[in-house]
C-alpha cells in the first residue's frame, strides 16, 4: 500500500494550521550550511537558442553529444561539444528526451507536430523511439483505456527495462480522458498507469535511482494548495510503486521541473524563479540547480542566468558535465561526482 501525504486532502480533513505544520516541517528552502564546491563548478553559458519561440528542455546525452528540445518551435537540437545543430524539425512539440542503452533515442511529444521529413502529418501526443541506425521513429504508446494520452512530459527507465514516464495537463475525471498521471511502459508494449490525479497533482520530471529500483517524481503543480515537491516510490517486481515518501518540498515556491542523479544517488534539480509569474509560486526557491541527498537535504546550490530553468543531464566526459537547459540558454556545469549510467 502507499503511504499518500496529500496537501488538499491534508486541509480538508486536518484544517489549514495543520497543513502549514506539515507543509513547514518538510520547507525546501534552507540554503543555509551548504558545500556548493564540492560538487558543482561555475555554470557555462555554451549557446543562446535563437528561434521564433524559445522554450528548451529535455536534455538527453547519447551517441556522444547533447541533444535537447525547443518545444514551441518544435525542434530537436544537438550540440556536438563546438557548435549547436537541428536534428529534427517537426518534432511534433517533444518535450523530455532519454537514450537506451542502445543509443536509440526515446522522446515524449505532446502532440500537434509532425514526423521527420512529413510535414503535414500530425499525431496526437505519443511516446516514440527512434532507431539510431536506420532513423525509424516508432510510436510506442500513445493511447490509455481508449483516450489518447493528455501530453506526454518526461521519461527514464527501471532495472527491468520499463519505462516510466509522466503525461499532464489532463483533465480532472477519468470517464471523459486521461488525467494527470504517471505510466509504465513494459518491454512487451503493454501499458499501465500506475499514479494518478487526485493522489498525485502535476507530474514532471522523473529519474531512477542508480540501482534503478527506486523512482524519484517532481510534483510541480503553480497552483495554491498543491503538491510542489519530490516524492520517492519503491519499484516492485512487478513494476508497482510502493512506500511514497516526500523527499523535499518547495512550496511554496516554484518547484522542480526536470531533474538528474549522480552515480551516488544525489538528486541535480532544476528549480526555482527570478521573479514571479502569474501563479501562486513565490521566490522562496532559488533559479539554479539544486544538489539535494537522497535524505531530502540541500547540499549544494548553483543560480543559473534567466528565466525559466527548465531540466538537467549528466554528459561529456565520464559523465562529469550537467546540462542545463534554462530560458533561451544551453548551460554546463562540471560536476565532481558522475552521473549515473545510461539504464
Amino acid at each position: 500500500m502507499i503511504h499518500k501525504i496529500n496537501r488538499r486532502q491534508t486541509l480538508g480533513i486536518l484544517g489549514a494550521s495543520a497543513l502549514l505544520s506539515t507543509a513547514s516541517s518538510m520547507k525546501a528552502a534552507d540554503y543555509s550550511d551548504l558545500n556548493t564546491d564540492r560538487y558543482l563548478g561555475e555554470v557555462d553559458v555554451l549557446a543562446t537558442i535563437e528561434d521564433d519561440k524559445v522554450f528548451t528542455e529535455g536534455p538527453a546525452w547519447g551517441n556522444g553529444a547533447l541533444y535537447f528540445t525547443n518545444v514551441p518551435a518544435g525542434k530537436i537540437l544537438k550540440w556536438d561539444g563546438r557548435k549547436l545543430s537541428v536534428y529534427r524539425e517537426n518534432s511534433n512539440h517533444a518535450n523530455g528526451l532519454h537514450f537506451d542503452s542502445a543509443g536509440n533515442l526515446w522522446a515524449c511529444e505532446g502532440g500537434g507536430g509532425g514526423v521527420s521529413g512529413k510535414p503535414k502529418l500530425v499525431r496526437a501526443a505519443c511516446v516514440t523511439r527512434t532507431d539510431w541506425k536506420s532513423g525509424e521513429i516508432t510510436v510506442l504508446a500513445s493511447e490509455f483505456n481508449s483516450f489518447h494520452l493528455a501530453s506526454p512530459n518526461d521519461l527514464c527507465f527501471d532495472y527491468k527495462n520499463r519505462l516510466f514516464f509522466s503525461s499532464r495537463p489532463g483533465g480532472v475525471d477519468a470517464t471523459k480522458g486521461n488525467v494527470n498521471a504517471v505510466y509504465r511502459l513494459d518491454p512487451d508494449g503493454s501499458l499501465e498507469q500506475v499514479l494518478a490525479w487526485p493522489d498525485i497533482h502535476m507530474p514532471n520530471g522523473l529519474v531512477t535511482s542508480p540501482n534503478g529500483r527506486k523512482l524519484y517524481l517532481i510534483e510541480a503543480h503553480p497552483d495554491a494548495e498543491h503538491h510542489r515537491d519530490i516524492r520517492s516510490y519503491e519499484i516492485t517486481e512487478d513494476g508497482k510503486l510502493m512506500d511514497e515518501k516526500i523527499v523535499i518540498d518547495f512550496y511554496p515556491g516554484r518547484s522542480g521541473d526536470g531533474m538528474a542523479i549522480d552515480a551516488k544517488g544525489n538528486l541535480y534539480v532544476a528549480a526555482g524563479l527570478h521573479a514571479t509569474r502569474k501563479t501562486s509560486e513565490t521566490l522562496d526557491t532559488k533559479p539554479g540547480i539544486h544538489v539535494i541527498s537522497p535524505q531530502g537535504k540541500i547540499l549544494a546550490f548553483r543560480e543559473t542566468p534567466e528565466d525559466t530553468i527548465t531540466n538537467c543531464t549528466f554528459g561529456g566526459k565520464n559523465l562529469k558535465t550537467l546540462f542545463v537547459t534554462c530560458g533561451t540558454k544551453l548551460l554546463a556545469i562540471p560536476t565532481r561526482i558522475p552521473g549515473k549510467s545510461i539504464q
